[in-house]
């Protein structure tokens, strides 16, 4: 009986599917690519002739849509977390110390980790709703990522459907977008033929490439993903450990990585380590460490977190790769406070895959400690592999001709005095009207984890700053389109596009405001804090030293920053400007006399109508506090669907352990 065009439909997706699956995850292809291509067009010419019988989650809609004028935003269901650093074998045998206490399990118990390549390139996460992909998000701040999905959809190796009868009702799947080594050189080859910049390494390649807002250029870069972690699970128990997950995710169709070991013990992590990084110049692609991880479920949520890092895991790091250059130069760059940082304009070398120009030197007493001169042979690093500094003067190569150097008494940007407080390393400049501390400081206030204004770059700020148009931060919002037509580069369109970027941040979050505000050592994580704390830009610039040191996380020298920015005159008056054209949400306060005051509460599981942000809100409006593990100390449990071992151990402790109606009981509904 012949087959009807849906089953020929239906039965090339199943095959294409398999040799997907094959290819990107088993990396064991079964077909030839032109036998393959074969099939891909026998369904494009099947689906052509019958456009009604096409399905989503079909080989050939993997592009497909109009180029966006933008990416939107995806709350992540669960935060993506990042993962503190052990920088060597001693950093990673006091981590194991941590964890068998963090974990209470008894010191000579050999913890059971699980390891494997921690890959440089970028945090994606995927959602699933009953088996089929509906979102892809980049990492973002943690919370809010941004809407890659159409891009998502190019790429072969991520199923656009999971390889399963029982999918999760729904669940977050994180991973890493990268490049491999050769496909990032053979792109690099491609764009400096075409006349396009090239991309400084294969992770930046990565992101440009899964940001492009046309999906038919992504579809063009070779791109892969390794999948290991996950967010908000539902409707699914996963298995109890992390290497079980792993073979889970491989048998649904996603790829994971081929070198992952489960460890006994620490020693064994180290002789893990120890193995790849031998062959680390030989992988087909870049990676800067080894990731260990508790691998048992119930112990990751018995650790707990760290501000925004589990305890259970850590990225165990590579050493940072060193190569010798010629110092051409020593030149100052202002920042943002003032701070005169010393720089060396280098001849350009190649550094652990990265063309390197130019490398801090970090302040005068650091110069004169290396004694580094111009003219000197130096070995270079990244620094965590990414910021390029100077490690070793190679004073053997000396000639005789070399300089020294000494930062200047007055700043090479504006000419105003330069001071160096007593105990400090760093001089600064103490211009009030210093052009370069401007535009640093529109940097910062632009950025991402601040007012995130989409589109205004270096240049454009460069630009604004020196055409005069910007001479305080409260200038970006009176902004006119004829300001812009007027600098080199915009149009009409564009002009639109930055002053609606401009609008849509007149209403900023509190937190991200205090923080664009570029107080010294203040950071986007204390800005939310202090947002919780003091609820209005208004209530901080008043709050004394020893009020700020009641926020958790702030500490003397962070409250002395505070206070000491909002009682200079010139602060208070640009935070007053500002006020007239933003408009922060407030924050409401916790209650000190709320129904939580005094009560821990730990959240586990999938709430219904709240998520876990919402939930935390409300506990903490309420004078209640929220924590990541449970112990005897906590006082409620709040257990939504699918809760794990954070319930089992609540129930054998003894803690109280309420449901989201409940909890809704609690607070007035």
């Amino acid at each position: 009986m012949a087959k009807t065009a849906q089953q020929e439909i239906n039965d090339l997706i199943l095959e294409i599917r398999k040799h997907d699956y094959q290819y990107y995850v088993l990396d064991d292809p079964q077909v030839a690519d032109h036998e393959y291509d074969l099939l891909l067009r026998k369904l494009e010419k099947l689906e052509a002739a019958n456009p009604k019988l096409v399905r989503a989650d079909s080989p050939t809609q993997r592009v497909g849509g109009k180029a966006l004028e933008q990416f939107g935003k995806i709350t992540h269901g669960a935060p993506m977390l990042s993962l503190a650093n052990a920088m060597n074998e001693e950093e990673m045998r006091a981590f194991d110390e941590r964890v068998h206490r963090f974990a209470e399990v008894a010191e000579d118990v050999a913890l059971d980790y699980f390891a494997e390549l921690k890959f440089d390139g970028l945090s994606l996460s995927l959602t699933y709703v009953r088996g089929e992909l509906v979102a892809a998000a980049t990492r973002g701040d943690g919370e809010i990522g941004e809407d890659v999905t159409q891009n998502v959809r190019t790429i072969r190796s991520i199923p656009l459907r999971l390889n399963t009868k029982t999918p999760p009702e729904k669940i977050e799947i994180r991973g890493e977008v990268i490049l491999k080594t050769s496909d990032f050189e053979s792109l690099n080859k491609n764009q400096e033929r075409a006349g396009i910049k090239i991309f400084a390494n294969p992770r930046n390649a990565a992101a440009g490439s899964l940001r492009q807002l046309d999906s038919k250029i992504t579809a063009t870069r070779p791109l892969r993903a390794f999948f290991y972690g996950y967010g908000v699970v539902e409707g699914f128990s996963l298995p109890p450990t992390l290497a079980e997950y792993e073979d889970l995710l491989k048998s649904w169709g996603l790829p994971v990585g081929t070198w992952r070991m489960r460890c006994a013990g620490v020693e064994e992590v180290i002789q893990f380590y120890r193995g790849i990084e031998a062959q680390r110049a030989e992988l087909p692609f870049d990676i800067d460490g080894v990731v260990v991880k508790l691998n048992r479920r119930d112990l990751l949520d018995r650790a707990g977190f760290v501000a925004r890092a589990p305890r259970g895991m850590i990225a165990f790091k590579f050493p940072p790769q060193k190569s010798v250059t010629l110092i051409e130069d020593i030149q100052i760059q202002v920042g943002r406070t003032g701070a005169l940082t010393p720089v060396a304009i280098v001849t350009p070398v190649k550094v652990s895959g990265v063309i390197v120009r130019r490398a801090t030197l970090h302040n005068q007493d650091e110069i004169d400690r290396k004694d580094i001169r111009i003219g000197d042979h130096v070995a270079i690093q990244r620094a965590g592999d990414v910021i390029p500094e100077v490690v070793e003067v190679l004073k053997d190569r000396r000639r005789g001709d070399e300089r020294k150097f000494l930062i200047p008494d007055f700043c090479p940007v504006c000419g105003s005095p330069v001071e160096k407080p007593e105990g400090e390393a760093v001089a600064r400049c103490i211009g009030r009207n210093c052009t370069a501390k401007l535009k640093e400081r529109l940097r910062h206030f632009v950025m991402k984890d601040a007012l995130n204004v989409d589109g205004m770059g270096e240049r454009i700020v460069e630009q604004l700053v020196d055409a005069g148009v910007v001479k305080h931060l409260s200038d970006l919002f009176d902004i006119t389109k004829e300001d812009l037509l007027e600098l080199e580069g915009f149009a009409d369109r564009s002009a639109t596009k930055l002053l609606n970027a401009l609008d849509a941040a007149r209403t900023p979050e509190l937190g991200r405001l205090i923080f664009a505000l570029g107080i010294r050592h203040v950071g986007a994580t204390t800005a939310k804090a202090l947002a919780r704390k003091f609820g209005s830009i208004t209530k901080l610039s008043f709050a004394s030293v020893e009020s700020l040191l009641e926020v958790d996380g702030v500490g003397a020298e962070v409250a002395g920053s505070v206070a000491e920015f909002f009682a200079d005159p010139e602060h208070a008056e640009e935070v007053r400007e500002l006020l007239e054209r933003v408009t922060p949400a407030d924050v409401a306060l916790p209650s000190a006399n709320g129904i939580f005051s005094g009560k821990t509460f730990v959240l586990t599981g999938s709430l219904a109508t709240l998520s876990r942000d919402e939930a935390t809100r409300l506990i903490e409006d309420r004078g209640g506090k929220v924590s990541s593990s449970v112990s005897k100390k906590t006082d409620f449990v709040l257990a939504g669907t699918e809760a794990g071992s954070k319930l089992e151990r609540a129930q054998a402790l003894g803690v109280t352990v309420i449901t989201e109606a409940d909890f809704r009981s609690l607070i007035g509904g």
